[in-house]
């Protein structure tokens, strides 16, 4: 019986054939993406689920979904689909992250264009039949420098068509590396550098925690007088109050705006303003996005379905079915090792290495490299998979190798990743036992045995009395409980690590209590999908 898929938004007629040209029964019906309960009333007939953003694969509409086997988002953004839930119930999420970028570069030229010459007001006056000439001033860009806060795939692209523009470029992104800034020919410098010599700045980075608020009220005033700042990457990247306040007392010169912190945006504190660009999230409609995207999407769905090939899932590794029952695990194990060092390290990384033990080194090394080096980088991008993620690594100058040898320890296996900045290098190693479960076991050459968990503190220390108690204590004055607790010192009085597993994350004043005792070089909340 052929598989059965459901296309619930809007996709392009050449997508829709694709699956029927591949033998996929596909029933096209783009009006219940808005509608949730006729949707969830029908979701259990199909084996996969094509749609845009419309729809909202939600947990509810997950458990309904009693034979899906694949979400395919036609786009990047998979907001509006619960991965968890979809994980849980075995369902594959994919996306097509690399089919808009261009489309959504453009847009940003074209937002910096129209705020550099205030064509949107000079366009209405003119059809209201003023001639005020006058009024609309504008600025070259040629010879404006441009900060670039986000030089990866799309950010990558605005300086290479603001370079063509005659404009000089400074890129603020941890992720770049020296060489690869060069080769880009942009300047690399931190944040506030950027904000206190750019003409014109524009984001290009996801919403994380890191990049919630990037251009905030005290940044904002760090800029030079004058700028004009350009977010068509993603809402919340920007204080909408304290911009619409600079705006006002001509500070900031003008600013172009796609995204919004609450979308639909039907209010905001930049609507209205003079020199306000406003869009409704255009960034990525083009005829020709949505044509690559809808196709793309198509085709990897219609791969999985048919033959089983997993490409740009985000929940799943690109293995065969076969081999996925025995490396899952290490897999698991591999995006933990990856995860950890990302979340550590915040300069620039040059280089990762990776080495396969014992029985792990038999495995499809590609798949666990690409589950590494997306484990680093989720830090940077939280949508980063093990398909884009070697790309990602490759674009940014980034060094990867790996080596694999015979058994040589106690372990039947094990995985050690080193990551390598300018500044240092860092280890952690870790093995999957008998029970399926992954581990830590070296942490900075460390031996240790530490169960992962999705909360978890690191801290370092040197290796005298207290260290326990104290850190007992202070999880338990602020409420945290303690799963698991782990510690590993290099030698008697030297340095010493700890490692807890703690059933939610710990408090910012819990960390902050930690740190001013004086007693720790280094306390590091993390977090890990288990």
């Amino acid at each position: 019986m052929a598989p059965k898929v459901l296309i619930s938004d809007s996709l392009s007629e050449a997508a829709v054939q694709i699956f029927r040209d591949r033998g996929i029964d596909v029933d096209f019906q783009p009006q219940l993406g808005k509608d949730k309960d006729a949707l969830a009333a029908i979701i259990g007939n199909y084996d996969g689920l094509a749609i845009r953003s419309a729809t909202k694969a939600t947990a509810k509409l997950i458990e309904a979904a009693t034979n899906l086997k694949v979400i395919g988002r036609a786009g990047i953004g998979t907001d509006n689909v619960d991965k968890d839930a979809a994980s849980k119930a075995g369902i594959i999420v994919m996306n097509t992250p690399f089919g808009n970028m261009i489309t959504t570069a453009e847009h940003a030229i074209a937002m910096m264009f129209a705020v550099a010459r205030q064509i949107p007001e000079a366009s209405a006056s003119t059809h209201a039949g003023k001639w005020e000439k006058s009024k609309f001033m504008g600025v070259e860009l040629t010879g404006k420098t441009l900060g670039v806060i986000g030089a990866g795939n799309i950010g990558g692209i605005v300086c290479d068509r603001a370079r063509a523009l005659k404009m000089k470029v400074m890129a603020y992104d941890p992720y770049l590396g020296e060489e690869k800034a060069d080769k880009m020919g942009v300047k690399k410098v931190d944040l506030d550098e950027l904000l206190a010599n750019a003409d014109f700045i524009t984001l290009h980075v996801p919403y994380t925690e890191q990049t919630a608020n990037i251009l905030s009220a005290e940044n904002i005033a760090k800029t030079k007088k004058g700028v004009r700042i350009v977010n068509c990457a993603r809402g919340g990247l920007v204080d909408e109050e304290a911009l619409a306040e600079a705006l006002k007392s001509g500070h900031v010169a003008g600013a172009a705006f796609d995204v919004f912190a609450v979308e639909p945006a039907t209010e905001s504190p930049l609507f209205n303003l003079p020199n306000v660009v406003v869009t409704p999230h255009l960034g990525a409609a083009t005829s020709e996005a949505q044509e690559n995207v809808a196709l793309q999407v198509a085709e990897q769905m219609s791969d999985y379905l048919l033959t089983g090939a997993v490409t740009n899932a985000l929940n799943m590794p690109s293995v065969t079915a076969e081999e996925a029952k025995v490396m899952g695990p290490w897999i698991k194990l591999a995006g933990h090792l990856g995860n950890f060092t990302g979340q550590m390290t915040d300069e620039p990384i040059t280089a990762i290495n990776i080495l396969f033990d014992g029985v792990v080194s038999e495995m499809n090394l590609k798949a666990l490299t690409a589950a590494t080096i997306a484990g680093i980088m989720k830090k940077a991008n939280p949508d980063t998979n093990m398909v884009s993620a070697p790309v990602i690594a490759k674009e940014r100058g980034i060094q990867i190798s790996t080596t694999k040898q015979d058994r040589s320890g106690s372990f039947e296996g094990y995985v050690k990743v080193t990551v390598v900045t300018a500044k240092q290098e860092r280890s952690v190693a870790g093995t999957v036992f008998s029970d399926g479960k992954p581990r830590f076991i070296q942490i900075k050459g460390i031996n240790v045995d530490a169960e992962i968990g999705a909360h978890m503190l690191y801290t370092t220390n040197d290796d005298v009395p207290g260290i326990i108690g104290t850190l007992g204590q202070t999880m338990g004055g602020m409420g945290v409980n303690i799963a698991n607790f782990t510690l590993g010192r290099a030698a008697a009085e030297g340095e010493a690590i700890a490692l807890l597993y703690v059933d939610e994350p710990v408090p910012a004043p819990a960390i902050k209590a930690l740190c001013d005792t004086g007693l720790f070089r280094q306390v590091k909340p993390l977090t890990f999908d288990v």
